[in-house]
């Protein structure tokens, strides 16, 4: 195994990003943390890379935040555990948010707290059977953070969402494939071929259409119907105006398949 704590591998224009700290359950230490805004960053530059796939190395997905480096320095009197949030979780979250490529998270075993927010912050999560999720702040006298008050009830609604901070208690993943927080459920050891899957069908799609997708759809989940529609109509017009759309209408009227190039 490589001693780096993010691995990277490029296949059929899928970027996949493992995390890989498997003895300490993919917790998150400031280096995984800054390694994962930097190549997050350089994925969304890279035009050859058209979809991501988020996972972990081992049994879990991520455990959160690493309580050992943040007692450390909590006990040393250190300031650098209260500024991470500004400084990693938000940046994270949003470049995952914000990608201008469909990000797909591979939920091979449990995700929890910062870990579960990464997830929730995808476009898509494709879970194993094992898989867990756990939103633990509170145990730690802690709120919430990584996007996940705002994420976690537009997949499952402010009341289950509430009672997964307050109470504390792993919802498991058949159960978040019924309230919504998952897209797939399957077996295990199976995820992440299962996510790679969907990732390298869309990396052959009209990638374009896919970011106006995903920019309507983050503008129009606090806006009001107004500003909804403008968006709507803005980015609709944007994708209208792409090669794919053209080739896509092409296609249908010779009743060929299509062949997207993301322009």
């Amino acid at each position: 195994m490589s001693d780096a704590v993010l691995l990277t591998e490029d296949a059929e224009g899928v970027r996949t990003f493992t995390l890989n700290r498997p003895d300490a359950y993919n917790s998150l230490t400031t280096a995984l943390k800054e390694d994962l805004l930097a190549a997050l960053g350089e994925a969304a530059a890279d035009d050859a890379v058209r979809a991501v796939v988020i996972t972990g190395a081992g049994r879990a997905f991520c455990a959160g935040q690493d309580l050992k480096e943040h007692v450390e320095l909590l006990t040393s009197g250190d300031p650098a555990p209260l500024r991470t949030v500004e400084e990693h979780y938000n940046p994270l979250v949003t470049a995952v948010l914000r990608m201008p490529k469909p990000v797909i998270a591979a939920v091979n075993g449990t995700a929890a707290g910062a870990g579960a927010s990464l997830a929730y912050a995808c476009d898509l999560r494709v879970a194993a059977e094992s898989a867990k999720f756990l939103m633990a702040f509170a145990n730690v006298g802690l709120t919430a953070d990584s996007g996940a008050s705002w994420t976690l009830p537009r997949l499952i609604g402010y009341g289950r969402a509430m009672e997964m901070f307050l109470l504390a208690e792993p919802v498991g993943a058949e159960e978040a494939l019924r309230i919504g927080m998952v897209n797939r459920v399957v077996p295990d050891g199976t995820a992440l071929d299962r996510a790679r899957e969907i990732a390298a069908r869309m990396a052959a799609g009209p990638t374009t259409a896919y970011t106006k997708i995903k920019e309507a759809m983050l503008a129009s989940a606090a806006a009001a119907v107004e500003e909804a529609l403008a968006v709507e109509a803005r980015t609709q017009a944007e994708a209208g105006a792409t090669a794919d759309h053209r080739e896509a209408v092409e296609a249908f009227v010779a009743k060929r398949s299509p062949k997207f190039t993301g322009h």
